[in-house]
């Protein structure tokens, strides 16, 4: 027998979008699934842009104030994607509430912010998931898989990188993406974030770090009216408050060491985010624009030793639920659908699948240390949450 569960969307820009496609798939690629989500409202404070979603999508009502949703009893669980400012107060407002959460990465502006948000679901004994989609990736996972398994020996360095030009236009919006008090650390928030939440994926805890941050585009343009997603602006020029680069080197408590490097404002570079991790036997290596293929490198010839190129079927990860063959390309969305089944399958077990808020403390941890690294200039320890 299949339960419904009343699903709510708060922000309905790009990533509401996202999250609200992610869940009218589910009954598409995961009929077994004993729990599939009901659009129950849409809440967006843009006037006329949660009336488009319904029209579009079938949401059952609207709303302009998210408090509307966390007071509505026909909501079980709630997408929270509005600008990062806002994770926290909306966050720990719909876990007391009773709400599950599924809310996108970076949970808020700080440890502190991700803290308060998982302390409050975990009080209210809801489930949680967290935007960190790049590890739902059937590439992603077997890489984790092969890691831990000792097919490239002992680890030894990892290489993540996460090269975008997205914020590369001098005349990109001066929007709350650019503004420490509701944008938060900027690239390290967006862009870094996924990309500590990968390194321990794939290795375990970051022990230490050292970081070196800049702003290439000190100066944008504010915008005139609502903006969705990276819009273009010409009005006055107001000061950009937060990093549009960070290079950082890591050390993990394996011994391992790496590099994790992330751009916001790199020309020429359109989603090149991936990694390549060395071992004493071998290495794998990943690339998001070739998502479904792994290169690996195992054996003992340790010098000239070849690397080929898996390219992932059915047998990995949640591949299956999306093609019945290898070598069929799968895209940024299917990595969604696969993070909304996992928040709707923790939903109906009880027991957390995929990323959690746990996951995001873990992340901002490591970003935090990166801003304090970056302001003292020194190498810095990695808290470890409890």
């Amino acid at each position: 027998m299949v339960d419904t569960l009343g699903v709510a969307v708060v922000g309905f820009g790009w990533m509401g979008r996202v999250h609200t496609q992610a869940y009218a798939r589910i009954p598409h690629h995961y009929p077994q699934l004993p729990l599939r989500p009901r659009l129950v409202t849409v809440a967006e404070e843009v006037p006329g842009r949660a009336e488009e979603a319904a029209a579009q999508f079938g949401f059952a009502s609207t709303t302009r104030d998210w408090r509307e949703v966390a007071a509505d009893p026909r909501v079980r669980a709630v997408s929270i994607t509005a600008p990062n400012f806002l994770h926290r107060e909306i966050g720990v407002a719909m876990a007391e509430a009773g709400k599950h959460i599924w809310i996108e990465k970076p949970v808020g502006l700080t440890t502190e912010d991700a803290r308060a948000v998982a302390d409050a679901a975990a009080k209210a004994g809801v489930q949680s998931a967290v935007g960190f989609n790049y590890r739902n990736a059937p590439a992603v996972e077997t890489a984790r898989e092969l890691i831990a398994s000792g097919e490239i020996g002992t680890v030894t360095h990892v290489r993540v990188r996460l090269f975008s030009d997205y914020a590369a236009h001098p005349q990109s919006a001066l929007t709350w993406r650019y503004e420490r008090e509701r944008g938060g650390s900027g690239v390290l928030g967006d862009l870094a974030s996924h990309g500590a939440d990968l390194a321990r994926f794939l290795l375990g805890d970051i022990a230490s770090l050292t970081a070196d941050t800049a702003i290439f585009v000190p100066e944008r343009a504010r915008p005139t009216g609502a903006t969705a997603g990276h819009t273009l602006a010409t009005g006055e020029l107001g000061p950009v408050e937060n990093e549009d680069y960070v290079n950082c080197l890591l050390r993990f408590a394996s011994g391992a060491r790496g590099v994790l490097e992330a751009c916001r404002v790199s020309v020429g570079e359109q989603n090149n985010y991936g990694f390549e991790v060395h071992g004493t036997k071998g290495a794998v290596f990943w690339d998001f624009r070739r998502m479904g293929e792994l290169g690996v490198s195992q054996g003992t010839s340790y010098q000239d030793q070849p690397v080929s190129t898996l390219y992932v079927g059915p047998a990995h990860g949640e591949y299956g639920a999306f093609q019945p063959g290898a070598a069929t390309s799968m895209g940024y969305d299917d990595l969604k659908v696969i993070e909304a089944q996992r928040f709707l399958r923790s939903v109906a077990e009880g027991t957390p699948h995929g990323a959690t808020l746990a996951d995001a403390v873990h992340s901002a941890t490591v970003l935090d240390a990166m801003s304090r690294s970056a302001e003292s200039g020194s190498w810095v320890d990695v808290e470890v949450p409890a």
